[in-house]
């Protein structure tokens, strides 16, 4: 066996999990895919006489590869949701239902939050905190000393983690509600989704969640419960997370934040629900990972 085939056939057994790594950083699995691309030619070119730990290696050349995308990443200028549509949040995805899993599998809040951070942290982070790479490995790819990187992923970790959450009874009362909100709007249970809401609720959903002039306002519990189900697709790429410190949903598609919704809860049932798109409103938003 030459050299280039014992080389594929590592870069094969890891492939998953590099895979996994890119995913993590990049929040995309059709860049996910570009990255393992580039990696592979990266290392196809580099001597492998010095290397006892492949996986180690390639994940580096993996890492550095992300970074590298990351930092070259430019953010298209937001636009109205309609307008978007075919773009991130549902078409043009290259396997929507892999994507879909891929999210579920990381946690969209989690993506959310890591998308937050400066490339030099989500590294440090991704690669320490998910991955077990120990800094001295990583500090390397970032140019810094271990002490340094050590830093970035303190910092990043805070990010994730954000701020005291609310009593767990409330918090737990909160996450059951609203995961079997998504889920009923994720298979479409018409039904199961009336039996949350309050006969009363109100959802208030800016201007920026459908091509309307005005912000929308929905009354009484099926109508509500309606609307729902025509975000079918969407919920998709939606996920738990703790939104200002309350459970909510975050819809991320490729790991950027595009729709949260935020819910009123009281004797166990939904009252409000307030859908915020608006790409200046979201910033503000202090999104955090639940906790387990």
């Amino acid at each position: 066996m030459d050299d280039g085939e014992f080389l594929a056939e590592r870069f094969a057994e890891h492939r998953a999990h590099l895979r996994a790594v890119a995913y993590r950083m990049l929040g995309s699995l059709s860049e996910a895919d570009d990255a393992l691309q580039e990696a592979w030619l990266r290392a196809s070119k580099a001597g492998t006489d010095e290397v006892r730990d492949f996986g180690g290696w390639l994940t580096t050349i993996v890492g550095r590869t992300c970074l590298n995308m990351l930092r070259s990443r430019t953010r298209r200028a937001e636009e109205p949701l309609d307008a978007q549509a075919a773009d991130p949040l549902i078409g043009s995805v290259g396997d929507p239902e892999q994507e879909a899993l891929m999210a579920d599998s990381v946690g969209v809040a989690m993506l959310v939050v890591l998308d937050t951070l400066t490339p030099a942290e989500r590294l440090a982070f991704v690669l320490h905190d998910s991955f077990a790479l120990p800094f001295e490995e990583i500090a390397p790819l970032l140019d810094r000393s271990p002490a340094a990187t050590r830093q970035l992923a303190s910092r990043a970790r805070r990010r994730v983690k954000g701020a005291t959450p609310l009593p767990d009874a409330d918090l737990t009362r909160g996450r059951e509600i609203v995961t079997a909100f998504l889920a009923a709007t994720r298979s479409g249970n018409l039904s199961a989704l009336v039996t949350l809401l309050d006969p009363d609720v109100v959802l208030h959903a800016d201007k920026f969640v459908l091509p309307t002039p005005a912000p929308l306002e929905v009354r009484g519990a099926t109508p509500v419960a309606t609307g729902a189900m025509a975000a079918m697709d969407r919920a998709r790429f939606t996920g738990l997370a703790l939104i200002n410190g309350n459970v909510g949903l975050a819809m991320a598609p490729h790991g950027h934040l595009r729709i949260a919704l935020t819910f009123t809860i009281h004797h166990n049932k939904i009252t409000t629900i307030t859908v915020i798109a608006n790409p200046a409103h979201l910033t503000t938003l202090e999104i955090t990972v639940l906790p387990d």
